[in-house]
C-alpha cells in the first residue's frame, strides 16, 4: 500500500500546484478511503496561510443516495453547497470512489438528474457566467478495487498514478513548452494513426494550455485555473464548428454508468459528432445515451455544444505508459492524442456544457500541419 512518505509527497504536489495565497478559502473533497491524504492536504493548506474545509464520503453512502433517495429530491440544487462554491478560492477533489465498479450500479436517470441539479455549481466553479472561476485540482488515487476494475495489477496502477503525480513540474513544463512552441501560430492540423484515426481540426488563434501540474500566476492571469494530477498534457480548445473525420479510441469509460467501453470509433463533421454513425465494441448504447442525456441537460444553453469538438490534447507524462480506461491517466499517455467533446469554456473555448468526454487515441499518433506539411509528431514520437 501507499507509504506515509508517498502520501506526504502527493499532498505537497497537490497543494504546491494550487499556488495558494494567504487567506484563501479551500474546499477539499474525497472518498473516506483517502482520509489520510485529505488531512495532509488540509495541514499543508494551513501552512500556506489558507483556510481548508474537508468533506469525505464513502462508497456505501453514495450507493444509498442513488438507491434510496427519490428522483425529485435529487433535482434540488443544494443551495448551501452552491453558496460555499461561490465563497471559496480553490477546490481540491481526490478520487471519490474506492471501488469504481459501484458506480456501474447507480441509476443512470438519477445520475443525470443530479448532474442537472449541479449545473449552477459547475457554472460558478468554471466562471461561465462571471468570467472568473475558481482554482481547482482533481487528483487520482489508486486502490486494489480500482486495479481490479481496470484489469491491471495494483502495483502497476499505483505506479501510473503516484509516480505520474510525482514527475517534476519542471520536466512536464519542458515537455509541454516544446510542443507549444511547435504549435504556436498553426492553423489546421491533420491527425492520424495506424488504427483508424484520421481527422482535421482548426486551432489558429486559440490559447495553447500547458498542463505542468502548477496553476502559476500566469495561468491565473489568463483564467487557466484547472489542474489534474497526474498532470502532463498540452491542450487546446479548437474551433468548435470546424473539422471532420474519424477518431479511434481503444478504451474509455462511460460518463454516467462508469462502464468500460472498448474499440470506440467516432465520426464528426463541421466539428459535431455524428452520433448515429459512432460505434463501439462494447457498451455503445450506454455511450450514445450519455451524450443524449447531456443534450437534454444542455438544451437551455444559448448554444448547445454537447457533441461539438471541445479539446485537442497531447499526452506528455513520461510515467504514463499505457491506457487502461482511467481517463485521468490515459490522456497523459505519451504518443497519444485525445479529443474531447462538450465543454471547453474554462480553457479558452466558447462551449458551455454538462458534457466533457475525452477519447484517447492509440499511442502512435501523427500530427501534421495541413498547409505547410510540417510534421509535429510521427508515430507517437515528437520530432
Amino acid at each position: 500500500m501507499i507509504t506515509k512518505e508517498k502520501i506526504e509527497k502527493c499532498a505537497e504536489a497537490i497543494v504546491n500546484g494550487m499556488n495558494l495565497k494567504k487567506g484563501e478559502a479551500v474546499l477539499i473533497r474525497g472518498g473516506t478511503h483517502t482520509q489520510e491524504l485529505l488531512e495532509e492536504i488540509g495541514i499543508l493548506c494551513y501552512k500556506h496561510g489558507a483556510s481548508p474545509i474537508i468533506s469525505a464520503t464513502s462508497d456505501s453512502y453514495s450507493a444509498r443516495v442513488y438507491d434510496e433517495i427519490p428522483k425529485e429530491n435529487l433535482e434540488i440544487t443544494p443551495k448551501h453547497y452552491l453558496g460555499m462554491v461561490k465563497e471559496i478560492d480553490a477546490y481540491i477533489i481526490v478520487e471519490p470512489f474506492q471501488d469504481p465498479e459501484i458506480q456501474t450500479r447507480f441509476s443512470r436517470e438519477k445520475m443525470a438528474t443530479r448532474q442537472k441539479a449541479t449545473v449552477p455549481i459547475r457554472k460558478e466553479l468554471y466562471g461561465e457566467e462571471t468570467g472568473r472561476g475558481k482554482k481547482w485540482t482533481y487528483a487520482g488515487w489508486p486502490t486494489p478495487e480500482a486495479a481490479k476494475f481496470y484489469g491491471i495489477d495494483y502495483d502497476a496502477l499505483e505506479r501510473l498514478i503516484i509516480e505520474g503525480m510525482m514527475v517534476p513540474a519542471s520536466t512536464l513544463k519542458e515537455n509541454c513548452s516544446k510542443l507549444a512552441k511547435r504549435l504556436g501560430g498553426k492553423d489546421v492540423l491533420h491527425i492520424t494513426d495506424g488504427k483508424g484515426t484520421d481527422f482535421t481540426c482548426k486551432i489558429k488563434g486559440r490559447r495553447i494550455n500547458e498542463d505542468d501540474g502548477v496553476v502559476d500566476d500566469h495561468d491565473i492571469e489568463i483564467n487557466d485555473l484547472g489542474n489534474n494530477l497526474p498532470a502532463g498534457e498540452l491542450f487546446i480548445a479548437p474551433h468548435e464548428t470546424v473539422g471532420e473525420g474519424t477518431i479511434y479510441c481503444p478504451i474509455t469509460i462511460d460518463r454516467f454508468s462508469n462502464k468500460i467501453i472498448k474499440d470506440v470509433t467516432l465520426h464528426f463533421k463541421k466539428g459535431k459528432l455524428l452520433l448515429d454513425e459512432c460505434k463501439a465494441g462494447t457498451n455503445r448504447d450506454q455511450m450514445i445515451d450519455s451524450f443524449n442525456r447531456c443534450l437534454e441537460i444542455d438544451k437551455k444553453e444559448k448554444e448547445v455544444r454537447t457533441t461539438n469538438i471541445g479539446e485537442l490534447g497531447i499526452g506528455c507524462n513520461p510515467a504514463i505508459d499505457r491506457a487502461i480506461g482511467y481517463i485521468l491517466t490515459d490522456e497523459k499517455l505519451g504518443g497519444s492524442v485525445h479529443v474531447a467533446f462538450g465543454s471547453n469554456f474554462s480553457y479558452g473555448g466558447t462551449s458551455k456544457s454538462s458534457m466533457h468526454w475525452d477519447f484517447v487515441t492509440h499511442p502512435s499518433a501523427t500530427i501534421e500541419v495541413v498547409d505547410t506539411k510540417e510534421i509535429i509528431m510521427r508515430d507517437g514520437k515528437i520530432l
